[in-house]
């Protein structure tokens, strides 16, 4: 198939949303189909595309709709962000109707579904995120790194696991590697300040990924601090790299970690994640607990597991009359 994938985020921007992107076109290649990614859709300028896909309800909503007018007749999938799920849909009509105007949805995992309207939830299919084969690297010894990685913005509660430290008692060998641009200069400001006054935190800004992964590969523990996530591809790479994760408990850290995880707080509650982060620590039962917990998860994440999903989507389009 001639496929058009749209994503309204710059490669320069190395944002999530264009990793996903670069990811499935990438993927949907080995599977033998032809991509074409663009910003905006604005009508067919070179081969017919036989089928579009979205990432993001909202931001794409332009091109949906576009497409969704001149080709009635040709599929359509949208792919849905964690602001599309958790935030947009429920105040922007542009979003809403990108939902109507699908054939297919895709959430990025197993709760996501559960954020849509009923009607919704029968065209919506789970495509978990792989990441790549991520060596884990030896640990310091003479500390405890927890690691990071995201932008700075206010969904991410960036700066949760650096507050952290303050509940922390002196011996704790805890060392926070914060990873991640900041997408607004009070950010920057704020990330410079928590390194000024709490010398176990560290920010590196943006890196690039392969200096991000090897970041992560080294640490003892990511921690997944969001209040608002559509399913980080982030938690994947931990889990390949087999570094255990602390998160949040909200649906979209829930639906990549499964309901019993044991590595949860609740959001934006720093003395919680404080105690997490120390049982961690200091508890090797506790360690191995979540170690052996994202073990188990580790098989959804594989990219033959997410291309055979893209691929299923695009089978049952295709056998549709």
């Amino acid at each position: 198939m001639n496929i058009v994938l749209v994503t309204p985020a710059r490669p320069s921007a190395r944002a999530g949303n264009w990793h996903t992107a670069a990811r499935w076109a990438r993927l949907l290649r080995d599977a033998g189909h032809r991509v074409r990614t663009v910003s905006e859709w604005e009508g067919d300028t070179g081969p017919r595309a036989d089928l579009m896909l979205a990432l993001h309800a909202r931001r794409s909503a332009a091109s949906i709709r576009r497409w969704a007018a001149a080709t009635p007749r040709r599929p359509l999938i949208v792919a849905l962000t964690g602001t599309d799920l958790y935030r947009d849909i429920r105040t922007s009509r542009a979003a809403q109707h990108s939902l109507a105007l699908a054939d297919r949805l895709l959430v990025l995992q197993e709760l996501g579904a559960q954020a849509l309207p009923r009607r919704f939830r029968g065209k919506t299919r789970v495509v978990y995120q792989s990441a790549p084969g991520v060596r884990p690297a030896r640990p310091r010894a003479d500390a405890f790194e927890v690691c990071v990685s995201g932008h700075l913005r206010a969904e991410k509660d960036p700066f949760r696991t650096a507050a952290a430290l303050a509940h922390l008692p002196p011996a704790s060998r805890i060392r926070v590697l914060h990873a991640g641009a900041a997408l607004a200069p009070a950010y920057a400001r704020q990330a410079r300040a928590w390194q000024e006054r709490e010398p176990r935190y560290r920010w590196f800004g943006e890196l690039s990924h392969p200096r991000a992964l090897a970041l992560l590969a080294r640490a003892r523990l990511l921690v997944m601090s969001s209040r608002l996530e559509g399913g980080a591809n982030v938690v994947s790479e931990a889990l390949v790299a087999g570094v255990p994760v602390i998160a949040s408990r909200i649906a979209g850290n829930v639906g990549m970690l499964g309901r019993d995880y044991a590595g949860y707080y609740p959001v934006g509650n720093t003395r919680a994640l404080a105690r997490l982060l120390r049982r961690a620590e200091q508890d090797p039962g506790f360690y191995r607990k979540l170690a052996m917990q994202c073990r188990l998860r580790r098989r959804l994440v594989t990219p033959a597991r997410e291309r055979a999903a893209l691929v299923a989507v695009l089978r049952e389009l295709r056998s549709q009359p």
